[in-house]
């Protein structure tokens, strides 16, 4: 099998990737190429507009949360019948956990493992020539990582983008693109990253601007030239996560949205059948399935339809007396007693778990988790190891006194407290799964 690739990368967070990632996307597709895309670390979001380009399926690929034989698996998956995959990076190129290369959740560890090139974004609003110096160090940082190109962004005129390039081209690295600055590029974004892609009711008129500027602005002929031939052979077939039942009942709506799109193509691989429905909609779990699961999302925004929605309420209670239902982060937070919204206004949930949680109180949790499970339940036996992450802003405001649903260390291997809650078939946490360790 053979596809070629290449990683958009940059020194830092908020330089542009993703829409550089849209732009290039798009503008290759309107070429007639099969399109695929890939984005690095833990990102619900970022996918979802990767696989607003028509034929842009999109994957995650996390160094430290999958096993080297998932990531192998799951490359092969997504770039099979593709002309061309990008890969778009978290943070900075080489940000990540201290620990052994391959397994820091990198986007450097990708492009090593993969061979892929970088083109590297750099945003050169408030430099010119100091930009080369950058390009230098990221350049011969790791032997491992090859940086391909550079695309600058966010270019202030012809001027600005000639003093950049000339610096640039000192270090025989080209410069393949240079994006102008345009506010109206950017994507909004709210706690927890952007607007989610299905909220844009222009998203297919951005695409298309996005598009034409890569067209005009970008060497796609170069970028396409620099993208490496991938050869990986088949590998074993590997699943993220064993099915939590053979039909799983899966909250979906603008509440719950937070699924990777490999765990639902892993349990589906496996045989399960996923059904889905819509607490918002006041529908039930359908009682013909085995599983409910509910992802996360942004319950928070929706705290008082989901208080009135009896139905999805009483249905779920009936569910749950013979049958396991398990939340992530926001199901997490609607199996508890009462959610807080940002106005401090208290919400009646589903009461399956006694926990009770804040939007108002906020603070941030994000990071690496590794989960040992503390008994039998829809993600595992007693004991199993599974890595993810957490990212929330919601506080508990009571704990509850059921049995705690997992042992919790972070991504360097230190002991957090015990994590969620379990009581009968009920089981959730702010833990969001990624795979089994």
């Amino acid at each position: 099998m053979t596809a070629r690739g290449l990683i958009v990368a940059a020194p830092r967070s908020s330089s542009g990737k993703t829409v550089v990632t849209l732009a290039l996307l798009a503008a290759l597709a309107r070429r007639g190429l099969a399109v695929r895309a890939a984005k690095a670390g833990p990102d619900y979001i970022d996918s979802t507009f990767h696989a607003a380009i028509p034929g842009a399926r999109s994957i995650n690929l996390d160094s430290w949360a999958m096993p080297p034989s998932l990531l192998d698996a799951l490359f092969f998956e997504a770039t099979s019948g593709a002309d061309i995959i990008v890969v778009e990076g978290v943070m900075g190129l080489f940000d990540g956990l201290a620990g052994s290369p391959g397994r820091r959740g990198s986007t450097a560890d990708l492009a090593a493992r993969f061979g892929l090139p970088v083109l590297l974004v750099v945003d050169v609003s408030g430099q010119s020539q100091s930009a080369a110096a950058l390009v230098r160090g990221f350049a011969a940082h790791e032997p491992a990582v090859h940086i391909a190109g550079v695309l600058l962004n966010r270019v202030g005129s012809d001027r600005h983008r000639m003093l950049v390039t000339e610096a640039i081209a000192e270090l025989n690295i080209p410069v393949l693109g240079a994006m102008p600055r345009d506010e109206n590029l950017g994507l909004p974004e709210r706690h927890l990253g952007l607007v989610q892609a299905r909220e844009h009711g222009d998203l297919g008129a951005r695409l298309d601007r996005m598009a034409e500027l890569a067209e005009q602005h970008c060497d796609l002929d170069a970028i396409i030239a620099v993208a490496a031939e991938t050869k990986i052979s088949p590998p074993a077939n590997v699943l993220p996560l064993r099915p939590p039942g053979q039909r799983v009942a899966l909250a979906c709506d603008a509440a719950f949205t937070f699924i990777y799109p490999h765990i639902l193509a892993g349990w589906r691989r496996a045989g399960a059948q996923i059904i889905p429905f819509s607490p918002l909609a006041d529908e039930a779990p359908p009682q013909s399935c085995d599983a409910c699961w509910l992802p996360g999302g942004y319950p928070e925004l929706h705290a008082s339809a989901l208080s009135a929605a009896h139905n999805f309420r009483a249905g779920l209670t009936q569910f749950a007396q013979r049958r396991p239902v398990h939340g992530e982060c926001g199901g997490y937070m609607v199996l508890g007693e009462t959610l807080e919204d940002g106005d401090g206004v208290r919400h009646a949930m589903a009461g399956l778990l006694g926990h009770s949680t804040s939007f108002a109180a906020r603070k941030l949790q994000l990071g690496y988790r590794e989960a040992r499970l503390l008994g039998d339940g829809p993600l595992g036996p007693a004991g199993a190891a599974l890595r993810g992450h957490e990212f929330h802003y919601a506080t508990l405001t009571a704990t509850g006194d059921d049995e705690p649903f997992s042992e919790l260390s972070d991504g360097q291997g230190r002991t957090l407290p015990p994590s969620g809650g379990r009581r009968g078939n009920v089981s959730g946490s702010f833990f969001h799964v990624i795979a089994e360790a």
